[in-house]
């Protein structure tokens, strides 16, 4: 998944520490159970982030004081290939944790759920998951795993005070935000669309953000794609690189739109010299720290479909909780009310402590009133069923050369059909190094 610089979680000076911590503890995770105390001690293991430590240890006291019979005890872990790394080991020599957290999506996949971790279909929780976060922890049937939090969905932060001033409103299709646009143009008072190649991932926001319409015009693609069955270079995808493609050649964007940053970005729609800048949600956080007299002025919109009734809020989800195979007994009875909690309205509560950019995934946990407005709105496609996963999070594929493309796209370097097509030479290049059949 990208996210955002401002945004990233330094892991690396940790790294070494965690491992080491983790060396020494690990071969003791399988030796908690019952104590004469007659409690249940289980571990939970999760990312060693500030945030994500904090808040394991207010969810395991928040438990605990509901379930004085069982006690958590802490582990953690570096992020990104180190941590993926030891997740795999673990879980290979049967020393994992009791709960742990990891990702969702392709990069779940990869663990081998139905080998290596306890099916959690039949717990009553899995019922308040939204249906376009569930595939994301499942194979066939059967679910494995909880989400861990709030989602970072993809689409257009816009300045609510340009709207007002030029009467414009919320777009729910492709031709409807070009018609927008083209009347902020008019008006020559502020950019339409800001782009910050300067930062070339931002850059991918037309094509990433766009999947979740892609998904509701042809709900099977994902799959055919990962199975060289459906490409970029036809359409519907094409019409991802295509929108990008005329929104340069409409002259919609900034003039430093190939050196501006993503900080630029932010306070360009935040103060209103821009009035759209499509982007992860994580902004409206950076909108809220850095420029909080502006926060009430800021909005975001679901990128809008060619058609509008297939117009969705694709949404890079939350990762999961999971139990591994390794756990039972009663340890297994009690990781299985831990991860319950998690999914509880106290639970929610307190993934909310550390600040909230982007929507839940689970009907149980609530918003509250002090959320920015544009986060609530998000919220509201995801309880109208009108969202859907990242495309990364349903197929293993994605290409390393999608912010270059993109780039090149959004600067008339390079048009659209030519973009796609490159972009599924890159991806048939990585298909090929994962051994997927059909390449």
């Amino acid at each position: 998944m990208i996210e955002p610089k401002p945004l990233r979680r330094n892991l690396a000076a940790l790294a070494a520490l965690s491992v080491a911590s983790i060396a020494m503890t690990g071969c003791s995770v399988g030796s908690f159970g019952s104590s004469d105390d007659g409690k249940t001690t289980i571990t939970f293991q999760n990312f060693n982030a500030a945030d994500a430590v904090k808040a394991s240890k207010q969810m395991i006291a928040a438990f605990e004081e509901e379930n004085p019979d069982i006690t958590v005890k802490l582990d953690t872990i570096p992020g990104g290939s180190d941590g993926d790394n030891l997740v795999k080991t673990q879980l290979s020599t049967g020393d994992m944790d009791d709960v742990f957290a990891y990702n969702s999506g392709s990069l779940f996949q990869a663990i081998r759920p139905e080998q290596n971790l306890v099916p959690l279909t039949e717990e009553s929780w899995v019922e308040t998951v939204a249906p376009s976060y569930l595939p994301a922890v499942s194979v066939g049937e059967d679910v494995y795993g909880a989400p861990s939090g709030t989602s970072s969905p993809g689409g257009v932060l816009y300045n609510k005070t340009v709207y007002e001033r030029l009467g414009l409103s919320v777009p729910t299709a492709w031709d409807e935000f070009r018609a927008n646009n083209e009347k902020i143009l008019a008006d020559g008072e502020v950019t339409p669309i800001e782009q910050t190649y300067g930062d070339s991932w931002t850059a991918q926001m037309f094509v990433l953000a766009d999947f979740a319409n892609i998904a509701a015009a042809e709900p099977t693609w994902a799959a055919e794609y990962t199975e060289n069955k459906a490409h970029y270079a036809d359409e519907p995808a094409l019409q991802s690189f295509t929108n990008q493609q005329q929104a340069f050649d409409d002259g919609f964007f900034n003039e430093d739109f190939a050196s501006a940053t993503y900080d630029d970005g932010v306070r360009a729609v935040a103060t209103g010299t821009a009035a759209h800048y499509p982007i992860l949600s994580g902004a409206i956080s950076a909108v809220e720290q850095n420029y909080p007299e502006n926060i009430d002025d800021i909005g975001m919109f679901a990128l809008p479909a060619k058609n509008a009734a297939d117009t969705r809020l694709t949404v890079f989800l939350a990762s999961a909780f999971y139990i591994p195979k390794s756990t039972t007994g009663e340890k297994l009875a009690a990781a299985k009310k831990f991860v319950a909690f998690t999914q509880s309205a106290k639970g929610c509560s307190i993934f909310l402590e550390g600040g909230v950019s982007g929507p839940f995934v689970n009907s149980t946990c609530t918003l509250p009133d002090s959320v920015p407005e544009a986060v609530q709105g998000l919220q509201q496609y995801v309880d109208d069923g009108k969202s859907g996963a990242a495309l990364e999070y349903l197929s293993p594929l994605k290409g390393p050369s999608l912010p270059q493309l993109a780039v090149e796209v959004g600067s008339g370097i390079r048009p659209a059909a030519s973009g796609a097509q490159l972009y599924d030479e890159d991806v048939k290049k990585q298909a090929k190094q994962l051994g997927l059949a059909g390449w």
